[in-house]
């Protein structure tokens, strides 16, 4: 290749990979709606012809992860039925790119961005509203410009914009002050100039495409991080089950003879991954026997399970199992959700529930210390 061909094409490399993830410019004030066909949670693909007699058409773009968009899913539901008789119609759309998203980044989420996820999501909230993905392509997305999660968009009966920005003034609902979606919409049912045009979205930023390498660096920093397992006599069982002042701790009782304790390992590193940068911690025990601790330490080092990991340091299980919980019959696997002041929210014995475990963490969390 010629030197200066290889540098043309050095070039544009770079030029796509910025490009990939850079943020498109927002659509502008009186601007025609750009056009779409997405596929919503209820099966059917939506256009923007499917809107076309409502007076009023409000595109959202928002998502399941971020949790100023979480704050605001009951107002917008409560938006639609407000205004549904008014002739106004309310679109949800997800711009993000799955892949482009962190586990550390589902830190306040139960679920992630992904379509599947989105139709659980609609379904255990009850949307009255279209939510449609545009994760793939992120075409529309694009089109449209936004900057956040939520990000609202009004149009009028000609579809040109009218406003773009913020819901209201803040995603606590006790504080709100300004309701510059309903202050919008209002004028316009009443053929007079909207009160707002623009205002500064404030949620988490879109996550387009082409983070997918820098997400495979973190996993892959993750996954080099250090293994070990130590052993726990009665009196490190009495401390683990008390808690840990500083943090909610899971406990998790598990065996390698134990088919469901391998099943659901993973799904506990995972969740490990998503919530240990707040108060939260992860820690296994293993019940097999102390003269097994390679064998264990070998399938928590396939595991990646960087977090704290115990192996039962005799083998009189029943002491051992009477210093954490004297209710527990012994079998594996057990899993304990533990408040800072040591009680227990979640007692599972047998397989765990991974999603209700997620929202069972991420409830605790939040009503400790909210976002």
């Amino acid at each position: 290749m010629k030197p200066i061909l290889a540098i043309a094409v050095l070039f544009a490399a770079v030029a796509n990979a910025i490009s990939s993830d850079a943020q498109p410019p927002t659509l502008k004030i009186g601007a025609q709606a750009p056009d779409f066909e997405l596929p919503g949670v209820d099966g059917r693909n939506w256009r923007l012809s499917d809107f076309a007699a409502a007076k009023v058409l409000v595109v959202v773009f928002t998502c399941n992860h971020c949790p100023t968009a979480q704050y605001y899913e009951e107002r917008l539901k409560q938006f639609t039925v407000d205004y549904k008789d008014k002739g106004v119609a309310v679109v949800a759309i997800s711009p993000n790119d799955p892949k482009s998203v962190r586990l550390d980044e589902l830190g306040w989420t139960d679920l992630g961005d992904s379509f599947a996820e989105m139709k659980i999501r609609a379904r255990d909230r009850g949307f009255n509203f279209p939510y449609l993905y545009d994760g793939d392509t992120e075409t529309v997305s694009r089109a449209y410009g936004p900057v956040a999660t939520p990000h609202v968009f009004v149009f009028d009966a000609q579809r040109k914009l009218r406003y773009q920005g913020r819901i209201d003034d803040s995603e606590r609902p006790q504080s709100v002050r300004v309701h510059y979606l309903r202050d919008v919409v209002d004028a316009l049912l009443a053929d007079k100039e909207p009160p707002h045009t623009s205002t500064r979205p404030v949620g988490c930023s879109i996550k387009w495409a082409g983070k997918a390498d820098a997400v495979k660096e973190y996993m892959e920093k993750l996954a080099a991080e250090p293994v070990t397992v130590s052993l726990a006599d009665e009196n490190t069982l009495k401390a683990l089950r008390a808690g840990n002042p500083q943090k909610f701790r899971l406990v998790n009782f598990w065996a390698t003879w134990c088919p469901p304790c391998v099943v659901e390992f993973p799904e506990l590193v995972t969740i490990n991954r998503m919530y240990r940068h707040r108060d939260f911690e992860l820690v296994t025990v293993s019940v097999n026997r102390p003269e097994e601790q390679a064998q264990v330490l070998e399938f928590l080092k396939k595991q990646q399970a960087s977090n704290r990991n115990l192996l039962f340091a005799s083998t009189e299980r029943d002491k051992l199992i009477e210093a954490f919980d004297p209710e527990w019959p012994g079998h594996v696997p057990f899993t304990v959700l533990i408040s800072p002041e040591g009680k227990v929210i979640v007692r599972q014995l047998g397989s765990i529930n991974p999603l209700a475990l997620r929202r069972a963490i991420q409830k605790a969390l939040n009503e400790r210390k909210p976002w």
